[in-house]
């Protein structure tokens, strides 16, 4: 695998990808991107959790080359969390798609659209803040 992002990074046509986004595709979707354009993904939240990935990528495959769908899951109850991602082959497919879902309801829940924001690497982003029981109120 590493050997593959070593060959893909070097090509002058990958190599103007968001690094964020070139290295969160699947080894499928790398063959996919095709040469006219940047690869953009888009955040979709307030999905149903009975939405499929397969669901998820027809529903947005109206609007553009869908290269990935992905709907993020709970790791304890493999459940969907109720959001997930759609990778476009260029921006402007992205863009349209944004526009055009944005509000618009899926398999009976309305769903929020928009550009995704890359992911932080701070130690601290994945760590919760134990904090204890809240303390009673005082009386005065």
């Amino acid at each position: 695998m590493a050997t593959l992002r070593q060959i893909l990074t070097s090509s002058s046509r990958i190599s103007k990808l968001n690094s964020s986004l070139l290295w969160n595709l699947t080894p499928t979707a790398w063959c996919l991107i095709p040469c006219r354009g940047i690869a953009s993904k888009v955040f979709v939240g307030g999905l149903s959790f009975y939405t499929t990935e397969e669901g998820l990528s027809e529903a947005f495959s109206q609007y553009g080359q869908v290269i990935e769908a992905t709907i993020v899951m709970d790791r304890v109850s493999d459940r969907s969390k109720g959001f997930g991602f759609v990778t476009y082959a260029s921006n402007e497919e992205a863009e349209k798609a944004i526009t055009e879902m944005n509000g618009k309801p899926l398999n009976g829940r309305v769903v929020f659209v928009d550009y995704a924001k890359p992911r932080s690497f701070s130690r601290y982003d994945s760590m919760p803040i134990a904090r204890g029981p809240p303390e009673p109120p005082q009386e005065k």
